[in-house]
C-alpha cells in the first residue's frame, strides 16, 4: 500500500477535517486592512486587555493612526525599518500596526537580549526609530550611537495601571519601573499618542512589499534577517483560520502569552486576533500564576502556547481553583507535548491541544494536528492549505524517502519567507526551487501524517525558545581562559531542554562553572545561559578536526539513561 503513496498525492488532504479546505480563495488584505475591518465591524468590542486597561477596536485603530503620524512626522517612510523591543503589550501591538500602516519594515526584537545581540539586529536591519520599555531606556539610549536609530519612544507599564495597581505594582516589584535619563530625540509613548492627530498618509501597499525582518538567532554573525511579506504575513493568517473552522469572526478572547517577538505568537496570536476581530489578553510575564489569574478573571477561548507554559500551569497549585473550561481552543508548538499534558489538558478544559510544526522562515506553521479530526500523538499533523511538503534523500536533497523512511523535511506554500536580508548565500541554501529545506529530519505515514525524528541542525529549544548553540559557542571562545568550547541541548522537565556547555581550558588556566555561567551573562540572553558546565581535557573530533557536537549529545542522553 505504502509504495503506492506519493507525496505529491497529498495524502495527507484525506485526513483534514470537514470545513478545512485544500485550497484557499485568498482575500487581499493586509493586516492593517484587517485591523480597519474589525474596528468598523466591532468598534466597540474589546480589542485588547492589559494589566486590567481595557481598548476597544475604535481606540485601537484610533491609536494606531496616531502613532503612524508620529512615525512620519520623525522622518519614517516606505520601506525604512523600525524595531520595537516590548513584552506583549498594548504599544507593541499598535506600533506593529502603525509600522505596517505606513509601508515601513516591522523589526521585532526579544527584550531579553543583550546588548551585543541587539545591536547586530539593530544595525543589521538598519533601524532608524526604536520603541522600548522605560526599563530598557537608559541601555538603549547608551547603545544608540553604534546604530543608525536617531528616535527612541519608551512606554511605562505604570501608564496603564490605575493609581492603586500603580503604586502596589512598583511597591511590590511586580512590574518593571524606571526613570529615563533625559536625552535628545527619547519621547515618552503617551505624549506622542496625545501629540499627534489620527491622520497618517495613505500608503499603498501589496503582497510583494516587505513588511518584516524576523530575526533567528542572536549574536553578530549568525543572526539572520527573514524577510517576510504583507503577502506572508497575511495568508498565513488566513490558513490558521482555515485550519479553525469553528471559530468565526468577532466574539472569542485570545489568551495573548506567546511572545509577540516571536513569530509564533505574532501570527497565532496576535495577528489572527486583529484579523477576526478578536479580544487578546496580553500578558507580559507568561508565567503559570499570571495565565492562570487571567484565565480565572477574562475566560479566554482560545489558547496557542508552547510545551513549557501548558505544563507550568498543570502542575501550578492554583490549577485548583481555576475553571478552564471556557477554552474552545488549544494549539501548540516549537516542542513535542508529552502525552499526559494533553491529556490533563482535555480533562480540565475539554479541549483537545492541536500540535503543529513551523519555522520564522515559514511565518510561522506549515503543519498542524487536525482540531476535531484525528490527532496523532507524537505527530507535527498535516499540511495546512495550500501546503505541500516532501521528505528528500539527506545526500543529494532531491531524490524523495520511500512513505516511513526518515530524510530532510522540505517545505512549499505562501507562508514561505522571500529570503534573508543581505545574504543571498545562505538563502540560495535553504531556498530551492521555491522549496523551504527545513533542516529538519523527518517521516511521513501512510494517512500523511508528519513525525520530526531528529534534527539535522543543532537548534535547542529552551522554554519555547530556539538556541543556537553556535551563539553560546562564540561567546565562550571569546574568554582569555577558554581554548574549546561546545554546548548542547539536554532534557529538561519544565523548559523542554537546557544548555549545557562542554569546556576545554587553556594550560596552565583554572575556572569553576560557576565561574564560566556568570561570564555568559554580560554577553547571552538568560534563556541562553548554560544551567550545566563540565570541564574536559579534550572534547571529540572528527578527522578534520570539527568538535562532534552529536556525539557529545550522545554521550550525555546515555549517561543520563543510565
Amino acid at each position: 500500500m505504502a509504495e503506492n503513496i506519493s507525496y505529491a498525492s497529498k495524502p495527507w488532504l484525506k485526513s483534514y477535517e470537514k470545513g478545512v479546505p485544500e485550497t484557499i480563495n485568498y482575500e487581499e488584505l493586509t493586516m492593517p486592512d484587517y485591523l480597519e475591518r474589525s474596528a468598523k465591524d466591532f468598534p466597540n468590542d474589546t480589542a485588547m486587555v492589559f494589566v486590567g486597561y481595557k481598548m476597544t477596536y475604535r481606540q485601537f485603530k484610533d491609536q494606531v493612526d496616531r502613532f503612524a503620524t508620529c512615525l512620519t512626522d520623525f522622518g519614517i517612510k516606505k520601506g525604512d525599518a523600525v524595531a520595537i523591543l516590548l513584552p506583549n503589550s498594548i504599544p507593541c501591538v499598535v506600533a506593529y500596526f502603525a509600522i505596517l500602516k505606513i509601508g515601513a519594515i516591522v523589526v521585532l526584537n526579544n527584550p531579553l537580549y543583550s546588548d551585543p545581540e541587539l545591536e547586530h539586529q539593530f544595525t543589521d536591519s538598519d533601524s532608524k526609530v526604536l520603541i522600548t520599555l522605560d526599563a530598557l531606556g537608559n541601555r538603549m539610549i547608551d547603545l544608540r550611537p553604534k546604530t543608525k536609530i536617531k528616535q527612541i519612544v519608551y512606554m511605562g507599564i505604570g501608564d496603564f495601571l490605575n493609581p492603586i495597581k500603580r503604586f502596589l505594582g512598583k511597591k511590590l516589584k511586580k512590574f518593571p519601573f524606571a526613570d529615563v535619563k533625559a536625552a535628545p530625540d527619547v519621547y515618552r509613548w503617551m505624549d506622542c499618542i496625545k501629540k499627534y492627530q489620527p491622520n497618517p498618509p495613505k500608503v499603498k501597499l501589496t503582497f510583494d512589499d516587505i513588511a518584516m525582518y524576523q530575526y533567528t538567532g542572536g549574536t553578530t554573525g549568525v543572526s539572520k534577517g527573514v524577510i517576510l511579506t504583507h503577502g506572508n504575513l497575511s495568508k498565513q493568517v488566513q490558513q490558521i483560520n482555515a485550519w479553525f473552522p469553528t471559530f468565526g469572526r468577532g466574539g472569542e478572547t485570545m489568551l495573548g502569552a506567546l511572545p509577540y517577538f516571536h513569530v509564533f505568537g505574532m501570527s497565532c496570536s496576535m495577528n489572527l486576533s486583529v484579523a477576526l476581530g478578536w479580544n487578546q489578553l496580553l500578558i507580559p510575564r507568561p508565567q503559570p500564576q499570571p495565565l492562570l489569574e487571567a484565565i480565572r478573571e477574562y475566560k479566554p477561548t482560545f489558547t496557542p502556547l508552547v510545551p513549557t507554559m501548558f505544563i507550568g500551569m498543570l502542575n501550578h497549585p492554583d490549577l485548583k481553583k481555576t475553571d478552564m473550561s471556557c477554552i474552545k481552543g488549544a494549539f501548540s508548538g516549537s516542542a513535542p507535548l508529552p502525552v499526559e499534558v494533553i491529556q490533563e489538558f482535555q480533562k480540565q478544559t475539554g479541549s483537545y491541544i492541536s500540535e503543529g510544526f513551523g519555522m520564522t522562515e515559514t511565518c510561522p506553521v506549515t503543519h498542524m494536528n487536525p482540531f476535531i479530526g484525528k490527532q496523532k500523538i507524537g505527530s507535527i499533523g498535516l499540511p495546512a492549505s495550500d501546503t505541500l511538503a516532501r521528505i528528500v534523500d539527506l545526500d543529494d536533497g532531491v531524490t524523495d524517502m520511500p512513505i516511513g523512511k526518515p530524510g530532510e523535511l522540505i517545505i512549499k506554500g505562501p507562508q514561505v519567507m522571500k529570503g534573508y536580508k543581505g545574504m543571498p548565500e545562505e538563502t540560495a541554501t535553504v531556498l530551492k526551487d521555491g522549496w523551504m529545506y527545513t533542516g529538519d529530519i523527518a517521516t511521513m505515514d501512510e494517512d500523511g501524517y508528519f513525525y520530526i525524528v531528529d534534527r539535522k541542525k543543532d537548534m535547542i529549544i529552551s522554554g519555547g525558545y530556539n538556541v543556537y548553540p553556535r551563539d553560546i559557542d562564540e561567546v565562550y571562545y571569546g574568554n582569555p581562559k577558554v581554548q574549546e568550547a561546545c554546548s548542547i541541548g539536554i532534557p529538561d522537565a519544565k523548559r523542554g531542554e537546557n544548555v549545557k556547555l562542554f569546556i576545554v581550558l587553556k594550560e596552565g588556566q583554572t575556572a569553576t562553572a560557576e565561574e564560566m555561567i556568570e561570564y555568559g551573562k554580560a554577553h547571552l540572553a538568560t534563556y541562553k545561559l548554560p544551567t550545566e558546565v563540565e570541564f574536559r581535557k579534550e572534547l571529540p573530533k572528527s578527522t578534520v578536526g570539527k568538535v562532534l557536537r552529536k556525539e557529545l549529545r550522545a554521550e550525555e542522553l546515555k549517561k543520563r539513561k543510565g
